[in-house]
């Protein structure tokens, strides 16, 4: 049991240090471009499946409640989390559209829609990232592997590179910390 607990911490840290090495430059763009958008009166919306949908809910509410301190709260919100669109809308229309139909009641193209999957060939997030090109939205991605499908359609895409899904969700809420702190200090919130 000690080897398994061993294991997962380093192989945690391992993907941690290639995410800062070779993802530095895209945590800065997703910042700056998110930050813009708050600043700009835009809203920050998140989408994902499983854990990245946790993660996107997780986020949206680090930036509408608060982060490090008491500040205004900040326009971001998680598709993830109706329940009465989810079942109506996969059940009228299918599950590759519970996204893509809330983006396109809610999105303008002051927005950006930010799209949190392991493989990058979530096809609900695919189609989301579709409807929102089509408004003018911007596209962000934060995803594993090699990007997948995902990778080719954003705007921008960060990709951890690394074929564990508990590794790469790991990643992808130690960025998501990241770039609530470098929302909040970038419009002198804190």
């Amino acid at each position: 049991m000690q080897d398994i607990i061993k294991k997962n911490f380093s192989e945690h840290l391992d993907v941690i240090n290639k995410v800062l090495d070779s993802n530095f430059d895209s945590i800065n763009i997703f910042g700056d471009l998110l930050s813009t958008c708050l600043e700009n009166d835009g809203t920050i919306f998140w989408c994902g499946n499983g854990g990245s949908a946790s993660d996107s809910q997780h986020i949206a509410a680090e930036l509408v409640g608060r982060f490090k301190k008491e500040r205004r709260a900040l326009k971001s919100l998680a598709l993830t989390t109706d329940t009465s669109i989810l079942t109506s809308v996969g059940n009228d229309y299918g599950f590759e559209e519970i996204f893509s139909r809330q983006f396109e009641a809610l999105g303008t193209e002051a927005d950006i829609l930010v799209g949190i999957s392991t493989s990058g060939n979530s096809e609900n997030i695919i189609r989301a990232f579709e409807t929102a090109k089509g408004i003018g939205a911007l596209t962000l991605s934060l995803t594993g592997n090699d990007g997948g499908k995902l990778r080719q359609i954003s705007d921008h895409s960060l990709i951890v590179k690394s074929k564990s899904t508990a590794r790469i969700q790991e990643a992808h809420i130690l960025i998501g910390h990241i770039l609530c702190d470098y929302i909040e200090e970038s419009l002198q919130l804190v």
